[in-house]
């Protein structure tokens, strides 16, 4: 019920915003552009608005939106019962999984921060 739900929730939303760059080209553009300054993604000089824009709201943008929420649902976890096993994505650019770093008997310490 839940993946339907997010389903139809992404659907619409991809409708709705392929739509608006349809009649408002202009307006979606800044709209965009104003999003890519909250995550930085404007500020690479090689890497501008043409290169990422259009891909909004495209169906691969429908896909990789499903994937990522429908892979949210399985990260969920609850006091008492045992650790979701996420994949994650090491310095050197491999793809593992949060327990493949057990070892023995120690607890797995996450240290979550930022640089700036």
């Amino acid at each position: 019920l839940q993946k339907t739900l997010i389903l139809l929730q992404v659907t619409l939303s991809v409708v709705v915003g392929k739509t608006l760059m349809i009649l408002f080209p202009n307006a979606m553009k800044r709209y965009i552009l104003k999003m890519g300054e909250k995550s930085r993604m404007n500020q690479n000089p090689k890497f501008s608005y043409e290169n990422w824009g259009p891909t909004f709201f495209s169906f691969k943008y429908l896909l990789f939106v499903l994937k990522v929420k429908w892979k949210r649902l399985e990260d969920e976890a609850y006091e008492g019962h045992p650790a979701p096993n996420t994949p994650v994505v090491t310095l050197g650019g491999e793809v593992r999984h949060l327990l493949d770093f057990m070892a023995d008997n120690r607890p797995l310490i996450l240290n979550f921060g930022s640089c700036t």
